[in-house]
């Protein structure tokens, strides 16, 4: 095994640009590239790799032949039904729809067995004053948002939040939200590509029509009670070779944020694979005695038998991974940190 690249998944959107061509150099396949799918195992797209011995092969294929020794234990023997995560990168020239995520036990009973979506972004890029829709005004209701969408004026209902690069945010299932014009996200997400679009901002598309809203799904799965965090402050674990900050630890998956200035250790247990993002600058992966590079705006999967990485270089990477909450904990404790400082990571919140 060694890290696995991929070639990237575009998909066309109404709401999509070319910031990825501006700042990543890709060259895109449609005018309004609205997501990128990294690394991706799903019937909506599956991702090709692009290096190496297994080069060709698709996701589900090398996890077909190589199950345990890419996914890790923890993952493929005791939790597996399906690669759990979805890495994206979206470019929000246009405002998204105002829309919502079903948990798990909705999307298997009404979605043919799909996953829920839980996800959590982190903001690579925004204009200045870029703002995002993150949950509902506490004035607003059940009854009274649905009244609003009728009237086509759910605005005034919407939470709004300004963001800039830097920021993460969490997003559960069941949370409204909406990424706001200018904003360029890196997503983690379950591996799910169920949404449901509560309202479209009243848009037509190219050929005069409005796109399908899903209002009694959405009514269904909304949490009406929900408190978003806001941006995420995360805790900073000391780490040599440059910055660790923790900011989510759920069931689905775990993130933090890597400012590498030097050398740092990916430390690998042999029971869960890793993906690592690279937001800024670059840096190369070391392993095996191997070498390879990781430049701004590309992804990698590092499968669980890798026994030793070591990341080089300067710049800023998203790491994820399906996590031992006990394991973060004990690490947590041994910095000195508090079950009352930890509730303010997303899963940790009752421990």
């Amino acid at each position: 095994m060694y890290p696995l690249f991929f070639y990237p998944i575009y998909k066309e959107r109404i709401w999509g640009g070319q910031k990825l061509a501006n700042k990543y150099s890709r060259k895109l396949e449609y005018e309004k590239v609205g997501e990128s799918w990294e690394i991706a195992c799903h019937e909506n797209g599956i991702g090709i790799i692009q290096n190496g011995s297994l080069k060709g092969m698709s996701l589900k294929e090398a996890i077909s032949k190589h199950g345990e020794e890419l996914l890790g234990s923890a993952v493929y023997n005791i939790n597996y039904k399906k690669f759990p995560l979805l890495i994206k990168i979206l470019d929000a020239a246009d405002s998204l729809s105002v829309q919502v995520h079903p948990d798990d036990n909705y999307a298997n009973i009404y979605e043919d067995g799909e996953l829920g979506k839980t996800e959590m972004w982190y903001i690579i890029d925004a204009k200045p004053s870029a703002k995002l829709v993150y949950g509902i005004e506490e004035s607003c209701d059940k009854e009274s948002f649905r009244q609003s969408i009728e009237k086509e004026s759910l605005e005034a209902c919407l939470h709004e939040l300004e963001v800039e690069a830097g920021d993460v945010l969490y997003i559960p299932a069941g949370l409204v939200h909406a990424i706001g014009e200018g904003i360029l996200i890196c997503e983690i997400q379950q591996n799910s590509d169920t949404t449901y679009r509560v309202y479209d901002w009243n848009r037509v598309d190219d050929n005069g029509q409005k796109r399908q809203l899903h209002i009694d799904q959405a009514m269904d799965v909304i949490d009406f009670h929900s408190n978003p965090m806001g941006s995420l402050s995360g805790l900073k674990i000391t780490q040599p070779g440059g910055q660790r900050i923790l900011y989510i630890a759920t069931d689905y998956f775990a993130v933090d944020e890597l400012k590498v200035s030097g050398m740092m250790n990916i430390v690998m247990d042999g029971k869960r694979f890793q993906t690592l993002t690279c937001i800024e600058g670059q840096g190369t992966i070391d392993y095996d005695d191997e070498r390879v590079s990781l430049t701004a705006g590309i992804s990698s999967l590092l499968p669980a038998s890798l026994s030793k990485i070591d990341l080089s270089g300067n710049g800023t990477f998203i790491r994820a991974w399906i996590p031992d909450k006990q394991q973060i904990i004990q690490r947590l404790e041994e910095q000195g940190y508090s079950k009352a400082q930890m509730s303010v990571i997303p899963g940790l919140e009752k421990i």
